[in-house]
């Protein structure tokens, strides 16, 4: 009875046997699964994930280096440079990879489907090169935009520009030439009030008023056909839809309620890190907020470290731009917003979607600014010319400084050098970092979206002037004059736009919302931020 209370006690022997037993299990289990399956593999148990992807010409990113790539990428390369025109800048900003198809999205042309809902159209009037309008125009079919209404001159309208333009699907080339010329100055605009004060002055007045009289052609063209909603951007600008459930205008615009005729984005600007920027959409991360979307204690409470001795807030505008229903009796008010003749549209503003300006972003900024517009450059006649205080300074230092005197200068007022500014500022909302246009633009060129588009349009050229050659050498000159006369470079529909397109002239007449805004009659030009002035006056 003693014994009782001990505690039972293993034997060693019966201790080892058990470690002997759980290192057994723990040897063949592993073992046993390896065996299984690689069983299951070479009986074709197992998808190999490699082979889900199609065995075409695609690419995934980074691969233009490796063996299976080589031939391919030389080919494209080769196209993008000779149709591009021997562009250097071009074909180093676009020609990167020739993948013709971004991983996320099948076929560089994004036309996938037959009739989306809502459909969305951008106007735009520009003058820039393919290296800037292809991301952008890229970027914007990602999220959404179906349709394109590009109004070109300058550099934009050259043919080896249009060329490309003209053979991306659901891209309407309008050009500048005589005809629409007389054409707007026909428009009633021109007869009212709400545009007059900006009618007859140089440089900066005179875009917006262009900019005006192409938005009213482009919404005739929207209407027929049979648009949803119209945007008003530039080249410089990309929108970024947050807030929906998917990185994506269509959805965004979708949650919408009915009843809202336009909605605002404020705008972001630009804080470029570097002042040796070649592609801003893909090299510039940092933006500065708009008031909208700040707390009044927060933006005021840092003004000063914000503008960092700048005349306002932002560098140029802060009034964003807007997006219109396509309805009766639309009008412009101006490149910002948008009117209706026949009521005072319900507008919105939304809580989180923006529109990312890229100002400034390239020290040749200074210079291609400078160079069009004729003005002199003294603070009294560059207030002809510019409607932003930025723009007139700028204006004046590239006028009369030398290379390195605003070199500096663009360091001092306009380049983010100051690591610990900053961070400050990202720590208090000012500044913050968006990545997704980046990762969407950067995609696109590395997946060679850019190229493949450059190499298509050399394609369309290609055959096209085969077939006008079978065309002549058949002795059917005749025939191909009266087609032209009767087809027209210049057809009437109607009195309100020309557009060029594959070739051809023709003619065609959720969200939580921040505010309800109030239209002005007028039209509303680019405005400034609101400064510590309006501050003072509510305390």
């Amino acid at each position: 009875m003693a014994g009782l209370g001990a505690p039972l006690r293993q034997s060693p022997a019966a201790s080892g046997s058990l470690a002997s037993r759980l290192l057994l299990v723990l040897t063949v289990l592993p073992l046993s699964l390896a065996a299984f399956a690689f069983v299951l593999q070479w009986r074709g148990g197992l998808n190999d994930p490699a082979a889900q992807w199609p065995a075409d010409t695609q690419k995934f990113p980074g691969m233009e280096n490796s063996p299976l790539g080589s031939s391919l990428t030389t080919s494209s390369a080769t196209a993008s440079h000779s149709l591009a025109g021997g562009s250097s800048d071009c074909v180093e900003i676009l020609g990167h990879s020739s993948s013709p198809s971004f991983p996320y999205y099948r076929g560089w042309k994004f036309d996938f489907e037959s009739d989306p809902k809502p459909k969305i159209c951008i106007i735009s009037s520009t003058s820039a090169g393919l290296e800037q309008i292809l991301p952008w125009l890229f970027y914007h079919k990602v999220v959404g935009v179906t349709t394109f209404y590009l109004f070109v001159e300058g550099k934009a309208a050259k043919p080896n520009v249009t060329a490309v333009l003209e053979s991306i699907p659901g891209v309407k080339v309008i050009y500048r030439t005589k005809e629409l010329e007389e054409k707007q100055a026909r428009s009633r605009i021109w007869n009212e009030t709400w545009l007059a004060g900006f009618f007859y002055k140089p440089c900066n007045y005179e875009l917006f008023v262009k900019q005006s009289l192409n938005m009213e052609m482009a919404i005739v063209m929207a209407r027929d056909a049979g648009m949803d909603w119209i945007i008003h951007l530039d080249t410089d600008e990309l929108i970024h839809p947050a807030g929906a459930q998917e990185y994506s205008l269509r959805r965004l615009l979708s949650d919408v309620p009915s009843n809202v005729d336009m909605v605002i984005f404020p705008n972001y600007e630009s804080s470029i890190e570097r002042d040796d920027i070649k592609d801003p959409f893909s090299e510039v991360s940092m933006f500065k907020k708009n008031y909208d979307h700040l707390l009044k204690e927060t933006y005021f409470g840092m003004y000063k470290e914000a503008t960092r001795g700048n005349p306002n807030y932002f560098l140029t505008y802060g009034n964003g731009k807007s997006a219109a229903r396509v309805q009766d009796h639309l009008r412009p008010n101006g490149a910002h917003r948008w009117h209706n003749y026949m009521k005072t549209p319900n507008e919105i503003k939304l809580e989180e979607a923006a529109v990312l300006h890229y100002t400034y972003t390239k020290f040749s900024d200074l210079t291609s600014r400078r160079d069009r517009c004729g003005c002199k450059p003294t603070k009294e006649d560059v207030k002809r010319c510019f409607m932003l205080d930025f723009d007139r300074s700028a204006f004046i230092i590239a006028s009369t400084a030398t290379e390195e005197e605003m070199l500096r200068w663009f360091r001092e007022h306009v380049v983010w050098t100051d690591k610990e500014l900053n961070l400050k500022l990202l720590r208090k909302g000012i500044l913050t970092r968006i990545y997704a246009p980046m990762s969407i633009v950067q995609g696109l060129r590395e997946s060679g979206v850019f190229s493949s588009a450059i190499s298509s349009a050399q394609t369309h050229s290609r055959e096209k002037l085969l077939s006008s050659t079978e065309a002549l050498t058949n002795k059917n000159i005749t025939a191909v004059l009266a087609n032209s006369k009767s087809s027209g470079s210049q057809s009437k529909i109607s009195d309100n736009s020309i557009i060029r397109t594959g070739g051809r002239e023709i003619q065609t007449s959720g969200r939580k919302i921040l505010e309800v805004v109030d239209n002005s009659l007028r039209a509303i030009p680019p405005l400034s931020p609101p400064g510590l002035d309006v501050w003072s006056s509510t305390q």
